[in-house]
C-alpha cells in the first residue's frame, strides 16, 4: 500500500509578494483554480493509497486543514515546530506510518509542483512501484526539456527495471554546463519526489545519520495532539541536523534508483518558472489580472488589485499586491530571495505577513488604516465562529454586508443582518458567529490607541490558539 506523505512547509521567498511566510506559496492559487497543494492532493485520485500524511509548519495548521476540507479529502497532518528540510521530515512520516503496524511505500511529494499531465504521473509512480518494493529507494527524474540552471541533475547509471540506478547528484549548474548535460542524454532533473519503503528508509537513516533518527524517534514518541493535529515534540525535533534526503540519504546508498517523469513537471521556484506554466501572447508576454501592456516584450505582469500598465519595456516582472509591488528585470528573478532577506533585516514586515490574513474561522483583509484606526474586510466561514475576547486598547464597529452576525456582548446574544450594525466598545467581551449557510461578510472599523493583532484576551477558543494567531 503507497502512504502519500506531502512535504508542505517552505516559504518560496523567490515568489514575493505573491508568497509570504503566513501565506507561502503551496498554499497560492498560481495556476488555476486549485492551489498548488490541494493540486497535488488531487493528483493521487489517479492511485490507490491511504489518506495523505501532510507534514508543515505549526503556522500553517489551519490552512492545511481548510485546503484538505476544500478538496474534501481527509488525512493526518503532521505539526514542525521549525523547518528541518526533508530528511528528518520523512523520518518522522516513516516513523508514524510504522505505528500502525504497517510498512508502507511512501510516496513523498512536495506541495509546490505543478504536473501537466496527471495519468503520465501515475503512470511513473506505478512503474516505480516494483523497484521499490524490491527495497530499492527510488527518485523520480524529470525528462529534461531544455538546459535548466534552476535545477539539480541526476546522472543515470545501468539500467534497473523500468529506470536506472542512481549514478549521482549533480548540483545546479551554469549554463554552459546544463547545454552539455542536455546533450549526454543519460541526466534527468531532480524532482524532489520519492517512493521508498518506510522500513528501508529508517535502515539506512540509522547506518548513516544515526543523531537524526534518534531525535526523529524522541520527537515522535513524545508528539501530542492538539485538536486534529499532530504536533512533533519540539525539543526533541530542534535537535535534528537539517539535511535533505538526497545528501544525507540518497548520496550513500547502494540500493538507490531513478525513473523517468514525463508528465509537463515544474517546480514554481521562481517567477520564470511560473511564467512558464503559462502560455504567453505574441509578444512572449503573460499577464494576469487587470494589466495593459503597450510595446513590451517578454514580460509578467501580476496585478491583484489594481490596473498595471507598462510601455516601452521588455523583459521585466512587475508583481502588484495590496501591499506591495515588485519591479525587476528577468535576468535577476533569483535575487528576489536577497531582497527579501534586505527587507526584513530592515524590519518590514511585508515579507512575512499577508495582506490577506487566514483563520480557522476563515479571513480578514485590511482596507485602510490611520492614526488611531483600522478598517478591515472580515470573512467568516458558515458554521464558524471567533473566540471570545475582549481589547484592552481598542472599539470596533461591525458593519454586516453580507450574510447574518451571530454577536455576544457581554451578557447579550444577538442577530445583525445585512445593512445593520453594532458597536463593540473597549474592554467588553464579545464573540462573532456565523449561524447561516453562507459566508459572512461584515466591515470592521477598529478606534483606539493600539491596533495591534496582539492586542487581544481570549477566555474561550475552539482552536486552541495563542494570543497572535
Amino acid at each position: 500500500m503507497i502512504q502519500p506523505v506531502i512535504l508542505s512547509g517552505g516559504s518560496g521567498t523567490r515568489l514575493w509578494p505573491l508568497s509570504r511566510e503566513q501565506m507561502p506559496k503551496q498554499f497560492l492559487h498560481l495556476t488555476g483554480e486549485q492551489s498548488l497543494l490541494q493540486q497535488t492532493l488531487t493528483r493521487l485520485e489517479g492511485l490507490t493509497t491511504l489518506p495523505p500524511m501532510l507534514i508543515g509548519h505549526h503556522s500553517h495548521r489551519f490552512l492545511m486543514a481548510e485546503q484538505l476540507r476544500e478538496v474534501q479529502q481527509k488525512g493526518q497532518i503532521v505539526l514542525e515546530p521549525a523547518g528541518r528540510n526533508t530528511a528528518p521530515a520523512i523520518a518522522c512520516a516513516a516513523l508514524l506510518a510504522r505505528q500502525t503496524g504497517e510498512d508502507p511505500l511512501l510516496l513523498v511529494l512536495p506541495a509546490d509542483h505543478v504536473i501537466g499531465d496527471a495519468l503520465a504521473f501515475t503512470d511513473s509512480v506505478q512503474r516505480a512501484e516494483p523497484l521499490a518494493e524490491q527495497g530499492y529507494l527510488v527518485t523520480f527524474g524529470v525528462v529534461p526539456t531544455h538546459p535548466e540552471t534552476g535545477y539539480g541533475y541526476i546522472a543515470c547509471g545501468n539500467a534497473l527495471g523500468a529506470g536506472h540506478h542512481l549514478e549521482a547528484f549533480i548540483e545546479k549548474p551554469a549554463l554552459e554546463r546544463a547545454k552539455a548535460l542536455l546533450e549526454q542524454g543519460d541526466t534527468l532533473w531532480n524532482s524532489g519526489m520519492f517512493l521508498l519503503r518506510a522500513s528501508r528508509y529508517l535502515a539506512e537513516l540509522e547506518r548513516l545519520q544515526p543523531d537524526m533518527l534518534a531525535a526523529c524517534q524522541e520527537a515522535v514518541a513524545r508528539a501530542h495532539r492538539d485538536l486534529d493535529f499532530l504536533r512533533l515534540d519540539e525539543q526533541a525535533f530542534q535537535r535534528c541536523p537539517s539535511e535533505s534526503i538526497d545528501y544525507a540519504v540518497m548520496e550513500h546508498c547502494s540500493q538507490a534508483a531513478v525513473v523517468p517523469l514525463d508528465a509537463q513537471w515544474g517546480d514554481i521556484g521562481s517567477f520564470d518558472a511560473l511564467m512558464a506554466t503559462h502560455t504567453p501572447d505574441t509578444a512572449g508576454n503573460v499577464v494576469t489580472g487587470d494589466g495593459v501592456l503597450s510595446d513590451t516584450q517578454r514580460s509578467l505582469v501580476v496585478a491583484n488589485h489594481r490596473l498595471v500598465a507598462t510601455l516601452g519595456v521588455e523583459d521585466l516582472i512587475v508583481v502588484e499586491t495590496s501591499d506591495s509591488v515588485l519591479v525587476a528585470h528577468r535576468d535577476k528573478a533569483q535575487g528576489v530571495k536577497q531582497l527579501v532577506a534586505a527587507l526584513t533585516q530592515a524590519g518590514r514586515s511585508e515579507p512575512h505577513t499577508s495582506p490577506q490574513v487566514h483563520r480557522p474561522w476563515g479571513s480578514f483583509q485590511a482596507m485602510n488604516s490611520g492614526e488611531r484606526y483600522q478598517v478591515k474586510h472580515i470573512t467568516v466561514r458558515p458554521g464558524a465562529r471567533l473566540s471570545l475576547q475582549r481589547h484592552h486598547h481598542r472599539a470596533e464597529h461591525w458593519v454586516v454586508v453580507s450574510g447574518t452576525a451571530k454577536v455576544t456582548l457581554d451578557e447579550r446574544t444577538f442577530l445583525v443582518s445585512e445593512n445593520q450594525s453594532t458597536y463593540i466598545p473597549i474592554g467588553a467581551l464579545h464573540r462573532l458567529e456565523n449561524p447561516g449557510k453562507i459566508p459572512l461578510e461584515l466591515i470592521e472599523v477598529q478606534s483606539g490607541s493600539y491596533l495591534g493583532e496582539d492586542d487581544i484576551e481570549r477566555l474561550d477558543d475552539v482552536y486552541a490558539r495563542h494570543s497572535d494567531e
